[in-house]
């Protein structure tokens, strides 16, 4: 089993950017597809991103593509996101899961808040 901590979320101003980390431990991440996900208060929780265990294919969701990038370092056992452009509309608890098939979620972290103000 993998154990999963968000961290890196925070209050940001509208154009601003935060970078969110996903850290493992229990066993090693690189055999896992990791992806990114975010539930606004009152809302579903909807996908973000993901990325496979490779790190060679990635996946976004409209609402981001182009101001969010999910990268993963293997050796630190780590995946992040890198969001840009932030705007209020992303304000969210945000979520890693991984799983061992693409689209599959079999481990969830805490999830960790972003504000973005206007």
């Amino acid at each position: 089993q993998v154990q999963l901590v968000e961290s890196g979320g925070g209050l940001a101003q509208a154009g601003g950017s935060l970078r969110l980390s996903c850290a493992a431990s229990g066993r090693t991440l690189s055999i896992y597809i990791v992806g990114w996900f975010r539930q606004a208060p009152g809302k579903e929780r909807e996908f973000v991103a993901r990325i496979s265990s490779s790190g060679v294919s990635t996946s976004y969701a409209d609402s981001v593509k182009g101001r969010f990038t999910i990268s993963r370092n293997n050796a630190r056992n780590a995946v992040y996101l890198q969001m840009n452009s932030l705007n209020p509309e992303d304000t969210a608890v945000y979520y890693c899961a991984a799983g061992q098939n693409w689209g599959s979620n079999d481990y969830w972290g805490q999830g960790t808040q972003v504000t973005v103000s206007s």
